[in-house]
């Protein structure tokens, strides 16, 4: 069967923070709510939005997390169409991308962003025809469920013992075990590193050319 490295996307292949944390801040005081700290708002990336509300404001019922991120949404669109959002990749990740597909990889994205929010960014970057698989919130529970690696699995007709899911958070790192694929925690994402060996991760790559080095050494 084929091998199948999925990525997370925000904190892993593009940094998003700054406007994940724009919009965050925006919805909350549009709703008359304290906008929680930054630090806060990094530690719920890769979640639903629904899920990230209820992590920051768990005493507030569940019509209210959901208003929120339709809030947040509408944020983030506002942003977007304001030419504010940034999503910079990180350095040496186009190059793993290609190094991976010569070495007879297929690749996946399993995200928390929306199908809209994924597209425009890989597009942007112009990485887009890297993936045979796209994996979002729209169509899954949230991470650290693991249905959005159980999915691409299947389109990708990939082996799950053979394959990795790459992210740079706990809900990653849960996610792979629960799915049967090998967890791998990157570095310079939003969760420490020794959080991501904590909640399973088989591997920590520093930088990009460490994920590589590890799936040569794992054919």
């Amino acid at each position: 069967m084929n091998r199948l490295a999925i990525f997370d996307c925000d904190g892993t292949l593009v940094d998003g923070q700054a406007s994940i944390c724009l919009a965050m801040e925006q919805c909350f005081v549009e709703a008359g709510l304290a906008a929680p700290p930054r630090e806060r708002t990094r530690r719920v990336v890769g979640l639903s939005l629904a899920e990230a509300m209820a992590t920051l404001l768990p005493e507030a019922e569940e019509a209210i997390h959901r208003s929120l991120a339709e809030r947040y949404k509408k944020a983030f669109h506002g942003l977007r169409g304001r030419g504010l959002v940034e999503e910079p990749l990180y350095d040496g990740i186009p190059e793993l991308l290609g190094t991976l597909e010569a070495d007879g990889w297929l690749l996946g994205v399993a995200t928390g962003k929306s199908d809209r929010g994924l597209g425009l960014c890989l597009a942007h970057h112009g990485l887009s025809a890297h993936f045979c698989t796209l994996q979002t919130a729209d169509r899954h529970p949230s991470k650290p469920h693991p249905s959005m690696i159980e999915a691409a699995l299947g389109d990708a007709g990939a082996d799950a013992a053979a394959s990795m899911m790459i992210g740079d958070t706990t809900y990653d790192m849960i996610m792979a075990k629960a799915a049967g694929v090998t967890a791998v925690g990157v570095a310079w994402g939003y969760h420490d590193p020794q959080e991501l060996l904590a909640a399973g991760a088989d591997f920590i790559a520093v930088t990009p050319a460490d994920i590589a080095t590890l799936m040569k050494a794992d054919a």
